[in-house]
């Protein structure tokens, strides 16, 4: 009975389609001197240069700079050839210029609200209310408080309305305008809020009373975790449950928990002087008194880039709860997400040689003058910091045009990573055995181009239908990495796994085509994966060792001359 049941169990991971998987490459190590990178540099800065002449963009300044996890690779800065002569402000734009981030400050707040979580002092899947006991009793409104967790709060899928005052167009415009020009009736102002939220000289700021006085009256726009809609009055309330847990104010726990850790010195909530800051010609907003937990930071591209440095390294370890670049539901579109808070892009139309998709993690801000974003690419081990004062014409322009540029190169550079440390045959040790292993890089990955265990010649065998090979089309075999180690506290011993691809077919397709159940670990032989494979590096970065555990075969890389990749290993240990 085991073999029926051995086959009936594969059937539904077989019947699957899936075409080139998005996570094929390791993230690339960028060495600053890399020909593709400064090729890169130079093309993105003569672009934007050339672009940036344009009379019509004399008001605009920009910040951009870019990192790895591990250090800023590149930054273009340029400054506005018409200033505000009203109110000077940094004479040269730079990377320690300071800029209004407006929204992106959530990605702040979740931070916080992670790191709350981690130490135990609140839990992500708690209502609202066990926060803030306000929300608790009657009410005018009707929101469903105890339906509210604080994740879902975090995540856009609250059903909170978008803002407490400033959305409301009465506030707006004069009554003439608003009776005339925009064809509404007359209404009085009786019973409405005499506040805004991010106030102006023309308005009080909102307390916390009446955030909370303005929400228990208020209704849902949906459901809670029915489907994601933007909510800034959500993350004023996040920064109230953060005040309440930590005793200290919203602003000084950012200051003390995140700035200062992170060495993030420019950083700051307080209006800066002037000299500081980059300043456009009115309307500037440099001035509003935004909600801080919502929108209120004030930074520059430097120290953004300390806090996009602190994300890639630690998004996946913050709390057990979650990982931190997982998209939480759809947005309107098919490639567009809602995570926590972020606004997570992907498409398959952004690599020139292969349709595999890449992901975006963005977090967007806007002011009047003030347009901003940050751009998180984990398959690439990349940080994007996107920062405009000026009018906003250029910003999808700018956006564009680093981003896609930028990620074209890092697939280039993880490609020729990977032909260089990986790429080659590889023999049994035991001479006994007649395996061997032909490992190819294309724009696929990692591809077996010949596999042989035991003198079976494994690219025809039966068993790769139970890793998804398909009857009815062209596919192909490729390692894919996990980013596990054998060795975890010395990071030796890659962990890979064996899977099937389908080639992606030419001309129109049906529909449920695109339909892909992801399953990476297929079948086990005798406990352990069968598509299972540890790659071994020496010093030099180069593979010299993989280990088909499923196989129990450990095969070692041939070089040219003829020596096997283990005694490069040695030589590497014996000149250190």
């Amino acid at each position: 009975m085991l073999l029926p049941l051995f086959g009936v169990a594969f059937v539904g991971l077989a019947a699957a389609t899936c075409y080139e998987p998005s996570y094929a490459l390791p993230p690339p190590e960028y060495d600053q001197d890399h020909p593709i990178l400064k090729d890169a540099w130079t093309n993105l800065h003569d672009v934007l240069t050339i672009a940036l002449g344009d009379p019509k963009y004399n008001s605009t300044s920009i910040s951009v700079e870019v990192t790895s996890s591990k250090q800023s690779l590149w930054e273009f800065h340029h400054t506005a050839r018409a200033r505000n002569a009203s109110r000077p402000d940094i004479p040269q734009v730079d990377g320690s210029a300071l800029y209004r981030i407006a929204s992106i400050t959530k990605a702040f707040t979740v931070l916080g609200l992670l790191q709350q979580h981690a130490a135990g002092n609140l839990s992500l899947d708690d209502s609202v209310e066990k926060y803030l006991t306000e929300l608790k009793g009657p009410q005018n409104g009707t929101l469903p408080w105890k339906d509210i967790t604080l994740r879902s709060l975090a995540s856009q899928l609250s059903g909170i309305p978008r803002e407490l005052a400033q959305s409301d167009m009465i506030n707006a415009g004069n009554m003439d305008q608003i009776t005339g020009e925009w064809g509404l009736p007359p209404v009085s102002r009786e019973g409405l809020m005499t506040c805004d939220e991010y106030s102006d000289n023309y308005h009080s700021p909102c307390t916390a009373s009446d955030l909370i006085r303005s929400v228990k009256a208020d209704h849902p726009t949906f459901a809670p975790n029915q489907q994601s809609t933007y909510s800034n009055v959500a993350f004023e309330l996040l920064g109230l449950v953060i005040a309440n847990v930590t005793n200290k104010a919203y602003e000084s726990y950012i200051d003390e928990a995140i700035f200062k850790p992170l060495e993030m010195g420019r950083s700051t909530f307080s209006n800066p002087p002037d000299s500081e800051g980059v300043i456009p010609l009115w309307p500037h907003y440099w001035d509003v008194d935004e909600g801080n937990p919502t929108g209120g930071i004030f930074t520059s591209s430097n120290d953004m880039s300390k806090f996009l440095r602190h994300v890639l390294t630690r998004y996946n370890g913050i709390t057990h709860a979650l990982n931190w670049m997982h998209p939480v539901s759809p947005s309107k579109d098919l490639h567009s997400f809602y995570g926590m808070p972020w606004e997570i892009f992907q498409s398959d139309r952004v690599l020139t040689s292969s349709q595999r998709a890449v992901r975006f993690i963005t977090k967007g801000g806007g002011l009047p003058s003030y347009t901003s974003q940050i751009v998180l690419i984990p398959q690439y081990d990349l940080g994007v910091t996107l920062l405009l004062a000026g009018p906003s014409d250029f910003f999808e322009t700018l956006r564009e045009i680093v981003t896609i540029e930028l990620a074209r190169a890092a697939e280039q550079i993880a490609i020729a990573t990977l032909e260089e440390s990986y790429a080659g045959r590889y023999i049994a040790a035991d001479p006994r055995l007649n395996s061997s292993l032909i490992l190819r890089v294309d724009h696929r990955g990692l591809v077996v181009e010949e596999f042989i265990s035991n003198s079976t010649n494994m690219l025809q065998s039966s068993l790769l239908r139970s890793l998804g090979r398909p009857d009815d089309k062209p596919w192909y075999l490729l390692l894919v990495p996990t980013l596990l180690y054998r060795d975890e506290e010395n990071q030796k011993g890659e962990i890979w796994r064996l899977q099937i691809a389908s080639e992606r077919p030419k001309g129109e397709t049906d529909v449920w085509d695109d339909f892909c159940v992801n399953d990476v670990e297929g079948p086990w032989y005798a406990g352990i994966p069968i598509n299972q494979a540890v790659i071994w590096k020496g010093r030099s970065g180069l593979v010299y060792d993989i280990d088909l555990e499923g196989f129990r075969a450990s095969l070692v890389r041939i070089f040219a001359h003829g020596h096997a990749a283990s005694h490069v290993e040695e030589t590497e240990q014996m000149e250190l």
